[in-house]
């Protein structure tokens, strides 16, 4: 079967708490000042959920702002992936409470777990599920984390980056040659214990043990992640230009897993690139995990920073370690009025 067709974003959103925690409230609880923060990380506050607020809550609003800007109604989604490591349960999947609230009863749901580089490989997943099967009209993908539920906010090594919220992208088909040209993935599992959360999972359970702080919060190794990131990220954005059938000198705008402002500079100093190139909001949100590239690019395009055919690359890093990239040839198609 051949489909004649690209697969391109036609939307974004994202939802972010309304409580903001600054440096200076954080850092009451820890032995390091403002200051310290800043120069390690660039980020000034985070974005922290309340007790009633939930992962599908989230999802769904950031979801709707996207078909609201794609102009495509719920009901003519036929995929939605959720990608997260904090929905609202272990099973079912957060993407099947999704699909209730945004009333989409024709899309078929599933969760990715891959950690921050979720957003990159949901996209992936999802591209290559039209490029293959014509019935997939529209696809929804969605980044979501309420990573404070998980957090130790007196853990210098956590709270000061962990931030909570969503973003959502819409793709639908487009001409060919426009959209998504490639993606390219790595794996490095050497690192596999330095970033994790053991409770709750199965060599971890709850049952007939008492909560350990030891295990029942996020575990970070920031300086393996640092050496991960500034190794294997330039690394798999080569690989997906290759991929493309471009030079990497060719790409013209990128956006970054928000972790940490010195690592993004770090990374986009490798490339050669300048920092003109891309976007960082880490600043001011954090890091959202599998939220923070769909935050990210939602508020890139909101400021008209990406230009219909320019070549656009999406990175990340997540836990495990996962290394994701994907090249666009960026085109927001504009739905047809009735």
């Amino acid at each position: 079967m051949t489909i004649d067709s690209g697969v391109a974003i036609a939307g974004v959103g994202h939802h972010l708490p309304d409580l903001i925690e600054d440096n200076e409230t954080l850092c009451a609880n820890l032995e390091v000042g403002p200051e310290w923060i800043m120069e390690k990380t660039g980020i000034k506050r985070r974005y922290l959920a309340r007790p009633e607020d939930s992962a599908s809550d989230y999802a769904a609003k950031a979801a709707q702002n996207a078909l609201d800007m794609a102009g495509i109604p719920a009901d003519e989604v036929d995929l939605i992936v959720v990608c997260t490591f904090s929905g609202d349960y272990i099973f079912p999947p957060v993407s099947a409470k999704v699909q209730m609230l945004l009333k989409a009863p024709h899309a078929q749901i599933f969760d990715v777990q891959a950690n921050c580089a979720g957003f990159v490989t949901g996209l992936t997943v999802a591209s290559d599920r039209m490029l293959v099967d014509p019935t997939v009209r529209n696809a929804l993908v969605i980044g979501v984390e309420l990573n404070s539920r998980y957090i130790n906010r007196a853990d210098v090594s956590s709270a000061i980056y962990m931030s909570d919220g969503a973003g959502a992208a819409v793709l639908t088909r487009t001409e060919k040659g426009k959209g998504i040209m490639a993606s390219a993935f790595h794996t490095d599992s050497s690192n596999f214990e330095a970033v994790r959360m053991r409770g709750g999972g199965s060599s971890f359970g709850s049952k007939d043990r008492a909560w350990d702080p030891a295990v029942d919060y996020m575990e970070m190794n920031g300086i393996a992640t640092w050496k991960q990131a500034i190794t294997h990220l330039p690394t798999v954005i080569r690989k997906a230009c290759a991929k493309s059938g471009i030079d990497p000198k060719e790409v013209e705008f990128l956006v970054f897993h928000q972790a940490n402002l010195n690592m993004i500079e770090y990374v986009v100093r490798k490339m050669g690139y300048g920092m003109e190139k891309t976007f960082t909001n880490v600043q001011e949100i954090g890091n959202t995990g599998a939220a923070s590239v769909g935050i990210a690019l939602s508020e890139a395009v909101s400021k008209g920073l990406m230009k219909d055919g320019q070549l656009v690359v999406l990175a990340a890093v997540g836990a495990g370690f996962n290394f994701g990239a994907s090249v666009w040839r960026w085109h927001m198609p504009v739905r047809k009025a009735a």
